[in-house]
């Protein structure tokens, strides 16, 4: 029994995994990089101004003074799940930057137990092989300052990969469009427009493996689904300001709004939009050390007796910079607030300016 659980497990993860226009489509590139950011709920879109800037809003590069490379690693489902990033980025001139950035996230070493029972019905263990499901982004990033003064943009063209074994594996393509100003009095403003082209994933199947699955379990085949799917577009605009106390000390506040083009259960939801608020804080001691705390995710979410019960996502980080290294951590869903996944994040930021 637990044999064919596991087979009819594999079957719906192959089978399921490449719908066609799902709504949720590439979301492990919605999670997040930078604990700095994590540790705010996200609200950095206006304010990003480091390599990071490349995946949160590529408008921010163009603030880079040297060379810059970041490094992230967190764990989910209890060590199960692994999350990586990697970045780099630089500065071209006084007015231009690029940047390029790796996500990986994966499950290694998953049993395959579909050859565990031969065709007269022994079970062998010696048929038992492992495989990894993993997902990938390379995102290539460009950015330049506009004449009027404060505004940039910055573009990103990306690179998806997803591979389930070998059993199915897809290519995607797609665009985000970023935006930030900064005002003479020191409010910022920043717009991310993700996949503003619908991120398109075509997938490919490997038939003779999945012929070896779908009659695993009685009464359970599925037919291969389609072999595109499609990413919607997403906004975030955000909005921020630094306060300076005493010249060693510092308060970053940063509001965004997350909209996606759909109808869920974030808490303002209409059929054209739905829109998700969040807020985060930094304080700063000598630029040195920091301490971070946001708030965000707001869910509507349905309980078992059919009632809604509204929910959120608070998170914390810390930070510690010294020229130009910087170490950061978030943990993110503090108490399990939410139905959002929860991690220890860490990460490190190295400037170039340091080997000066």
């Amino acid at each position: 029994m637990k044999t064919k659980l596991r087979i009819a497990f594999l079957l719906c993860t192959v089978l399921c995994t490449a719908q066609t226009t799902r709504k949720y489509s590439n979301e492990f590139m919605n999670i997040g990089v930078d604990a700095a950011a994590l540790g705010m709920s996200n609200t950095v879109v206006s304010h990003t101004s480091d390599v990071n800037s490349g995946y949160w809003n590529p408008a921010g590069l163009v603030v880079l003074e040297d060379n810059q490379i970041a490094l992230m690693h967190s764990s989910y489902f209890a060590n199960i799940a692994n999350y990586n990033y990697a970045a780099f980025a630089m500065p071209l001139d006084d007015r231009s930057a690029v940047g390029i950035s790796l996500i990986r996230f994966g499950v290694d070493d998953i049993l395959d137990t579909t050859q565990l029972i031969d065709d007269q019905g022994n079970i062998n263990y010696d048929r038992i092989s492992l495989f990894s499901t993993a997902d990938y982004g390379l995102t290539f990033s460009y950015a330049r300052r506009l004449p009027l003064d404060g505004l940039s943009y910055g573009v990103n063209a990306k690179v998806i990969r997803r591979i389930i074994g070998d059993f199915a594996s897809s290519w995607g393509f797609g665009l985000d469009l970023g935006v930030q100003f900064e005002s003479d009095n020191d409010w910022k403003f920043g717009i991310m427009a993700r996949d503003i082209t619908t991120t398109f994933n075509a997938w490919a199947f490997d038939a003779e493996k999945l012929a070896t699955i779908q009659n695993a379990v009685d009464g359970q085949n599925q037919e291969v689904p389609e072999s595109t799917e499609l990413t919607i577009p997403k906004l975030q605009i955000g909005m921020s300001k630094k306060f300076i106390f005493h010249y060693d000390y510092s308060l970053l506040a940063a509001f965004d709004l997350n909209v996606r083009f759909e109808e869920n259960n974030d808490v303002i939801s209409t059929s054209l939009a739905s829109i998700n608020p969040a807020l985060g804080f930094e304080f700063g001691y000598t630029d040195l050390v920091f301490l971070r705390a946001g708030v965000g995710n707001f869910q509507n979410e349905r309980q078992f007796d059919d009632s809604e019960k509204l929910t959120f996502q608070p998170n914390f980080g810390v930070g510690f910079k010294y020229r130009g290294i910087q170490i950061d951590y978030a943990f993110t869903d503090i108490g399990d607030q939410s139905a959002a996944l929860y991690s220890n994040v860490f990460s490190l930021k190295l400037d170039f300016s340091i080997f000066r």
